[in-house]
């Protein structure tokens, strides 16, 4: 899947995204790009700062890479198929407010469609909730904090792929 994204009035110029399998080699790209995420800093730091996207999982789930046309990486999803998850999804602060994320959850879409899963939970970052609603998820509960790992309340969504 390509698109050609731009960002939104800042005069930057087109860009195309690539939607590709990940592999073993994207490893420590993801990772890194995990770790890095403003999304995740002060109270929110502690669950990224030693997450790790290791080569067994990309080989074991579902996950694509967004990247240009040099090959950087500007985001990433996980999808699990049983029971269907978007376990993970990442937009690389640079690339964010390009529709990269849009991007990325429509590839996803389509990949549930093909196999066949009507329905996909998202237990979200708090701050991300607002996007997923934008890309027509539906809040279906909240999923309580699991000291030490997670210490605030997630919301739950499902996004319907039919």
């Amino acid at each position: 899947m390509q698109s050609d994204m731009t960002g939104a009035g800042r005069g930057r110029r087109r860009q195309a995204a690539l939607i590709r399998r990940a592999t073993v080699r994207d490893a420590k790209r993801l990772t890194a790009l995990v770790r890095r995420s403003r999304a995740y800093e002060g109270p929110y730091a502690p669950m990224v700062s030693g997450y790790r996207v290791g080569p067994d999982y990309i080989e074991t789930h579902r996950v694509f890479v967004a990247a240009d046309e040099t090959g950087t990486v500007l985001g990433f999803y996980a999808l699990l198929l049983d029971p269907p998850e978007l376990d993970l999804m990442f937009v690389a602060d640079s690339a964010q407010g390009r529709g990269i994320g849009r991007l990325l959850v429509a590839h996803m879409v389509a990949e549930a469609k093909a196999a066949g899963i009507e329905a996909v939970r998202v237990v979200a970052h708090p701050p991300a909730e607002g996007f997923y609603l934008s890309v027509g998820a539906r809040r279906t509960g909240t999923v309580r904090a699991c000291p030490p790992a997670v210490m605030w309340d997630r919301p739950e969504l499902v996004i319907d792929t039919i």
